[in-house]
């Protein structure tokens, strides 16, 4: 039986591949497991600077796999959306940038899932849609979060409210995909993103993600973690190199120390 989830590395980068083709990719509890556990091992793994998160078979995600999912008590589905909320606290928490592929269908869980990445990267022909009301669900897989983030609260109202697909240009216009690509090549941009990515100074990276994960913090808080965060990075061998580097003009080379 094939894994419900594929990991490869190109260089730096490692591609993370939701891997259940024949229900598109639809998330089920053994996938969020599994998924929680690769992306945890990716950020763990000092030889990975970027992640690629993508789907087989042309598609995304489709959401979760209704198939799997029956009327239960409160205390039977918590470790069920614990799960789910695993494999966004790896996005978010972990020290590398998550950049989402996005080919065919995000749908629900899928598009809470893309948009839970740092950078999202979406086919021209590929749609989204929140759709959670559809089954009587309000949303999970931390959308109440990510999507008035990307998109401003008004605007994140009402595609909860008001479910609709939207095509990628559409989602672009809107800030739920940050670039969009060719039929069948999202995979190939985001990958280009993310070796650019991976070329970066790992620390700071980091910190840039953590200040981020933080937000919306108050102006002050954000100034003092700004002073502490910037402090402890002219500390580094990363930033000495970056100096270097400019002085000597030539392209810097970090290793996150």
């Amino acid at each position: 039986m094939e894994p419900c989830v594929l990991t490869e590395d190109d260089e730096t980068v490692r591609i993370v591949t939701l891997n259940r083709p024949s229900r598109r990719n639809a998330i089920d509890l053994e996938l969020r497991i599994v998924l929680a556990e690769a992306l945890e091992a990716s950020m763990a793994d000092r030889g990975v600077r970027a992640i690629v998160l993508t789907g087989a078979g042309g598609t995304f995600c489709s959401g979760g796999d209704i198939s799997t999912m029956r009327r239960q008590s409160p205390e039977e589905t918590r470790p069920r959306a614990q799960a789910a909320q695993r494999v966004i606290r790896a996005i978010w928490n972990g020290p590398k940038p998550v950049v989402a592929a996005v080919e065919g269908y995000a749908f629900g869980a899928g598009t809470a899932l893309a948009i839970a990445c740092d950078r999202v990267v979406a086919a021209s022909d590929a749609v989204f849609s929140t759709a959670f009301t559809g089954v009587g669900l309000a949303g999970d897989m931390g959308i109440f979060a990510s999507l008035p983030a990307r998109v401003g609260l008004a605007v994140a109202r009402q595609l909860m409210l008001l479910p609709r697909r939207l095509p990628a240009d559409d989602a672009l216009r809107l800030g739920l995909a940050d670039a969009v690509a060719e039929p069948g090549k999202a995979l190939e941009s985001a990958l280009a993103d993310a070796r650019r990515v991976a070329e970066g100074p790992p620390l700071a990276l980091a910190g840039i993600k953590a200040m981020y994960a933080a937000w919306p913090a108050a102006p002050q808080d954000v100034l003092e973690r700004e002073v502490e965060l910037q402090a402890s990075l002219f500390d580094t061998a990363d930033f000495a190199e970056g100096v270097a580097a400019f002085h000597e003009r030539r392209p810097a080379v970090f290793r996150g120390e």
